[in-house]
Parts: structure tokens; sequence; C-alpha cells
């Protein structure tokens, strides 16, 4: 069923749907690692894809930039396509010493400064978390590639370019691991459907050593962690 933001046909979109901020990155993955892949949605140019990785049907789409971006996009998908799976792949800033550049972080759990969940009139507060099912799916992956990678808590920002500096840090020191802007909606959004979710980052900076990856760095490490979820994808 078409929405505001999909013009998907029904039957094209698959179970699983990895998605990157970045529409022009599921652009680059369905034509690098899917075969016979087809473009179904170009709406607001958030682009999306159907292939085949390892004989198996997979779909990639753009999330866009932040919380409610990636909300609407999940939610059409897990609504409107009956998605089940939907697996972030993105780039984080590493807010924690352990974190080095390049590093693939799973997230468990997330933190956020955002009141989207206050959309379900909770009485307390919402933990979002992964599926486990997922994250113990891309544990064994990544220890089966021999990719150096972390598991445990993100925090997922409404801010990229903070007023009072020094906030991010703050989080460091109660073991968040890195901070980004999409997972919050990702997995409220996912646990409200009953679907599944998992964010899988990879360390693009860290606030530690101002450090960067450069454009080579970057296309190895994203390299590993888009290939670690098309594996995951079709477990």
């Amino acid at each position: 069923m078409k929405t505001f933001h999909n013009e998907a046909e029904p039957g094209q979109i698959g179970k699983t749907v990895l998605m990157p901020g970045d529409p022009l990155r599921a652009k680059y993955i369905a034509e690098h690692y899917l075969e016979n892949a087809f473009c179904y949605n170009r709406v607001r140019g958030m682009n999306g894809y159907t292939g085949y990785y390892k004989g198996q049907m997979v779909s990639v789409q753009g999330s866009g930039m932040g919380i409610p971006s990636m909300g609407i996009y999940a939610y059409e998908l897990f609504h409107n396509y009956d998605v089940d799976n939907i697996i972030r792949i993105g780039t984080a800033g590493s807010i924690h010493k352990n974190v080095k550049v390049g590093d693939l972080v799973f997230a468990m759990g997330c933190c956020t400064n955002s009141g989207f969940a206050g959309q379900y009139h909770l009485s307390g507060t919402f933990a979002p978390i992964a599926d486990f099912s997922l994250l113990e799916g891309a544990v064994i992956q990544a220890r089966r590639d021999n990719t150096r990678f972390h598991v445990g808590n993100v925090f997922s920002s409404d801010v990229f370019y903070e007023d009072l500096p020094g906030e991010k840090g703050q989080w460091s020191k109660m073991g968040v691991l890195v901070q980004e802007m999409e997972t919050l909606s990702l997995y409220c959004t996912a646990a409200r459907a009953g679907k599944h979710a998992l964010s899988m980052l990879t360390a693009g900076s860290s606030l530690h050593t101002k450090e960067a990856l450069t454009n080579e760095q970057r296309e190895q490490s994203l390299d590993m962690m888009i290939r670690c979820a098309l594996e995951l994808a079709v477990k």
C-alpha cells in the first residue's frame, strides 16, 4: 500500500530492510552488493531498492537524518509493507575511549534526549532495546569475520551541534559508547509494532582523539558493516 513517503507496490519490499541514513548509500549497496536490484521508491529522494543476496530477497532504503525521519520510514515499513526486520547501518561518533575509529558497535540499548516515546503515554520511562535474535546473530557474524566490535548502550540525540560543549562526554561516564541520531525511533517503533530491529554503527569519528575515518578507511569499515548486515538478513 503506497504512502505519503513510499511508492512501492505490494510485494516489492523484502521482509528484512537494511537502512542507512543516506539514500545514496542505499543506492550504492543495491548496485554493489545485491543481484537483480530495482528501485521501488524515489519519493522525496529517499531511494529504496530490492534485490537478492545469496538467493534471498533483501531491501535497502535510506532513513534520512534524525529521530523523526527514521520514525516515519520505519513505521510505514512495519505497518504498511509488513516488514519484519529493520537493520540500521549507519555511522556514529565515538564518545567512549574504548571505541576506536572504524570499530563496529551493536546498539543493545538506547539513551536519548528526545521526547519521541512520549506519544505512547506510558506512566514511566521506556527503555528501548535491540531484538535479541538479531543482536546475537550480529555478534556471531562479527566474530566469524574477526571484526572488532562492541555491544552496549548508544545515545540517540536530537541535536548535532550542541549549544553547550561537552554534553556528549557526560554520557560516556555511564558507559555509553557512541552518539548517533536514529536508533531511538527505530527501536520504539519496532517495539510498538511487535517487530524486530537492530542498529549497527561504524564509529566514524572520536570525541577523545579527534580522529575521523579517511575516505579509504570509511569504505573498508562500511564494507565490513554492510556485509555483516547482509549475512544477518539472510539467516
